[in-house]
């Protein structure tokens, strides 16, 4: 979850294009690849800006190692080659406060860059760097070019209204154990059982899934 981002996972995705608001049957699901499920949230995303929103936000939730972040660069790529300009990655490893603070990092989203967003602010906001255990490095980011947010926490019942498209990524937990292995070793394996947890307590209140526009699996 905190180490490098380019793990290249396939997907399923039970989200015909091109719109979200659809729902298919289990029997309509396509095994396809992270690039081809990206393509599906760019056409949205294109199609929003040219209905005149300046500023499409894009949530990629699910529990740690499902490949948010895989995806999230997938889009990113992907619109930048199709658009007028790089959209921004907002990871929510950039948020947490430590290893408790998934609810802490969900409410900063909300609090200093969606909620700034829909009111047509720029939102500015602190990174937390994992050397130093606190915050340290801000950064902004101003209205007029897509938003894709990534990560654990991301999508809960404050920031679902703030958000454009709503996806919801599932694997199962030892396809995403082994992801984590893969990616980081046995560096993290006590926090594992505790992010695990927090996540656990998250998504059972805030029903995330359920909020998703698209569910990719």
């Amino acid at each position: 979850m905190f180490g490098p981002k380019a793990t290249p996972y396939a997907f399923n995705v039970t989200q015909p294009d091109p719109n979200p608001s659809q729902t298919v049957s289990a029997s309509d699901t396509q095994s396809i690849s992270a690039d081809a499920a990206a393509q599906r949230i760019v056409d949205f995303v294109l199609a929003t800006l040219d209905a005149g929103n300046p500023t499409p936000v894009v949530i990629i939730d699910g529990r740690a190692g499902s490949g948010k972040s895989t995806l999230a660069d997938a889009v990113q790529r992907r619109l930048f080659k199709e658009g007028d300009s790089l959209p921004r990655v907002v990871h929510m490893d950039d948020l947490y406060d430590g290893w408790t603070g998934l609810e802490a990092g969900a409410s900063y989203l909300v609090r200093m860059i969606l909620g700034p967003l829909r009111a047509k602010r720029r939102a500015d906001w602190q990174e937390y760097d994992w050397g130093l255990g606190a915050r340290n490095r801000w950064r902004e980011f101003e209205v007029g070019t897509p938003l894709i947010v990534e990560g654990c926490g991301s999508l809960s019942q404050a920031s679902g209204g703030l958000a454009d498209l709503r996806v919801w990524l599932e694997v199962p937990e030892g396809v995403r154990h082994q992801r984590w292995l893969a990616r980081d070793g046995h560096a993290f394996d006590e926090q594992w059982p505790i992010w695990a947890a927090q996540e656990l307590e998250f998504y059972a209140r805030e029903r995330s899934s359920e909020l998703a526009d698209m569910q990719v699996f």
